[in-house]
């Protein structure tokens, strides 16, 4: 038995069980409260980030983003059009933008669909980490690859605009061999070709199972059960599947260019496009296409005026 310590003094036992159990506590619930702090102020901000993006003023800026891009689509496909007719042109967004661009307006414009496609890419960013925190897991990954190659891609166009605006203009199918012989020089470089080719025929097929399936319907239920929803319906269908045959046929040059230790066969949506005139049967597919781009431009328009956000 042990004997007490000096009157009022704690014994010997006390004195080392005591403090040790006392800064135990102390020291557990100061971490424990400083990581609920934390992850309480995490919290905090990412829910007045997501107040934030959904602003009126980011929702008409993404809005016309939309707008912006269908247009774009609707220029592509006249390119692809005329194409089969012999006339020159790059069927991609830089063609695109180039044609937006040789007018009296064409700087104002330019820096305009800049401020749009950026408005674009920040709401998209913001579906793939805000909004998709309340999905669950599965969801929330999918979102996340989806929206996030979108918030990419719209961000790359709007710096296209820039581009256009500051006057550095370009070939798009010089930039796409290029940043295919950077990627096959590099460690990996095949494989990374490879399988930067099969995701965006990945992508291909999904607009064509979201097109066939009519499963964009749910962004746009507006007209649901009017004769314009039928007709707005059949321009979603057309669309989606002939933007899906477009990005597996870039995608095929860029596994081939991959696959034959070739980079300059791969010359993005443009090369993959024009390929098509050189095959049977090709200038009617490219017809198709082309007209293809041009409903689903259509379809993005209303898309960016009633669709849901």
């Amino acid at each position: 038995m042990e004997s007490p310590g000096p009157k009022g003094q704690p014994s010997p036992g006390e004195t080392l069980g005591g403090p040790s159990w006392t800064a135990g506590g102390t020291a557990g619930e100061t971490r424990g409260g400083t990581r609920g702090g934390s992850l309480g102020a995490a919290a905090g901000a990412a829910d007045a980030a997501e107040a934030a993006s959904d602003s009126a003023a980011l929702d008409v800026v993404a809005r016309s983003g939309f707008a912006v891009m269908a247009l774009l689509h609707i220029v592509i496909g006249a390119i692809a059009v005329a194409l089969v007719l012999g006339a020159p042109g790059q069927a991609e967004p830089t063609g695109a933008i180039e044609q937006l661009a040789a007018n009296p307006w064409g700087p104002a414009v330019m820096w305009a669909g800049f401020i749009a496609c950026a408005g674009l890419s920040l709401w998209q960013l913001s579906e793939a980490t805000l909004r998709a925190r309340h999905l669950p897991r599965r969801q929330s990954l999918g979102k996340l690859v989806s929206s996030g190659f979108l918030s990419i891609a719209y961000g790359s166009v709007g710096l296209s605009f820039a581009g256009f605006a500051l006057g550095n203009r370009g070939d798009s199918g010089d930039s796409t061999r290029d940043f295919s012989t950077a990627v096959v020089r590099s460690p990996f470089g095949v494989p990374a070709l490879i399988g930067l080719g099969l995701t965006i025929i990945g992508i291909g097929v999904y607009f064509v199972v979201k097109g066939a399936g009519k499963k964009f319907k749910d962004e746009l239920h507006h007209f649901e059960g009017m004769r314009r929803g039928r007709l707005i319906s059949g321009l979603g269908v057309a669309g989606h599947i002939a933007k899906g045959v477009a990005l597996i046929l870039t995608g095929l040059l860029f596994v081939i260019a991959a696959a034959t230790n070739d980079p300059g066969s791969s010359t993005g949506l443009d090369g993959s496009l024009k390929a098509l005139r050189d095959h049977p049967f090709g200038p009617i597919l490219l017809l198709a296409i082309g007209a293809g781009f041009i409903a689903y431009g259509l379809f993005a328009l209303v898309r960016a005026r009633f669709g849901r956000m």
